[in-house]
């Protein structure tokens, strides 16, 4: 799918991540503008890229620019993708999807009105390492699969990021931050999720900036910085998986999913690549090598990609807005049920993903 007019596409939000979109070399795509609330951000990104600095405003009225990236924080995330679709533009989000899944429902409803796409990070899921464990699975290679462990834990942003507020504030603290990629990861394995049962605690109300020119500046945390969870998936598979901004070191993989066959090590959701291991009953951890291609660094952008390749097909897109939404809502149960309201429940479910071909060098979108 590499003969397909690109489509033309403006960044809101030419903060950090910005230039790893920026950097990314995928034809079904081209970045040509970024315009950010802070001028002199966009006006640094398109110097450094060669694109065009807007303003937000004049990039939504742009009718050149189809798809709206929107790179904002995640408290900007759906008003700033809602401005995008009001202005007829698909859009293409940093995760999460928005604050909650009623929030995030007005922004599917939006979307569907002016017939167009949504697509939403993490794309991860589509790189080499989770594709290759996505086709184990799918070929039975451990069986039925009966359960699995997952874990993202370290001591928090607060250490090396200048500016980590945001990341202790709604919408973000260890599950909305670093849940999309493990969440999204496990209903592309295992299909979506039925229920959820979960506890955590707020462990340091106060924090310390620990780096940059704020060094030594203290603020409050609003989010619960360790959840441990149960998530009940609809195929039968129960998955712990633990999240924390408290903990100094741990010695567990990041997923392990277990079956009535074997086992599989999952690299870590947040990268692309990474070691796949699988062990059979009666055998050995081996390690498998990829089976797919973009396990080999960081390539995100792909979701955007796929989302663009399906725009022409007119297929649906993989990274789409339906398992945002249904990730939003899972991450949304365990924060709400550990903060002590257990009447929350799941109402969404989606689809999962339609694999990647195992075509190399390049991955086939059909």
């Amino acid at each position: 799918m590499t003969d397909i007019e690109p489509k033309r596409v403006g960044i809101i939000g030419a903060g950090y991540i910005s230039a790893v979109y920026l950097k990314s070399n995928f034809p079904q795509f081209k970045i040509v503008a970024c315009a950010d609330a802070i001028p002199e951000n966009a006006n640094a990104r398109a110097k450094e890229f060669g694109i065009r600095a807007m303003s937000v405003n004049d990039l939504l009225a742009d009718p050149s620019i189809e798809v709206i990236l929107n790179l904002t924080i995640p408290q900007s995330h759906v008003p700033v993708s809602k401005a995008a679709i009001e202005a007829g533009k698909h859009v293409y989000s940093e995760k999460p999807l928005g604050l909650s899944r009623e929030e995030a429902q007005t922004l599917l409803d939006a979307a569907a009105a002016k017939e167009v796409r949504v697509g939403s990070a993490p794309d991860t899921f589509l790189g080499g390492g989770h594709q290759t464990v996505r086709k184990l699975m799918d070929e039975g290679a451990i069986g039925q699969p009966i359960g699995g462990a997952a874990f993202f834990m370290y001591g928090g942003p607060e250490s090396w990021h200048p500016h980590p507020e945001f990341l202790y504030q709604r919408g973000a603290g260890p599950v909305y931050d670093m849940g999309p990629y493990y969440v999204t990861t496990l209903v592309n394995l295992l299909g979506p999720v039925k229920n959820v049962l979960s506890i955590g605690r707020n462990t340091s109300p106060k924090r310390t900036i620990g780096s940059g020119p704020r060094q030594g500046t203290e603020f409050t945390v609003e989010v619960l910085t360790y959840v441990s969870a149960i998530l009940e998936f609809h195929s039968g598979a129960a998955v712990t998986f633990t999240v924390s901004f408290d903990v100094t070191g741990h010695n567990h993989p990041p997923i392990e999913i277990y079956g009535t066959a074997g086992s599989l090590q999952v690299p870590d959701p947040n990268f692309f690549g990474g070691n796949v291991r699988l062990i059979r009953t009666g055998g050995k951890w081996t390690d498998v090598a990829h089976t797919h291609s973009y396990g080999d660094g960081n390539h995100r952008g792909i979701g955007l990609a796929d989302m663009a390749a399906s725009m022409a097909t007119r297929t649906p897109h993989r990274a789409s807005g339906a398992l945002a939404y249904h990730v939003l809502e899972v991450l949304q149960a365990i924060v709400t049920k550990a903060a002590g309201d257990t009447s929350f429940e799941i109402k969404s479910t989606c689809e999962r993903p339609r694999p990647l071909g195992a075509i190399r060098p390049v991955p086939d979108f059909r």
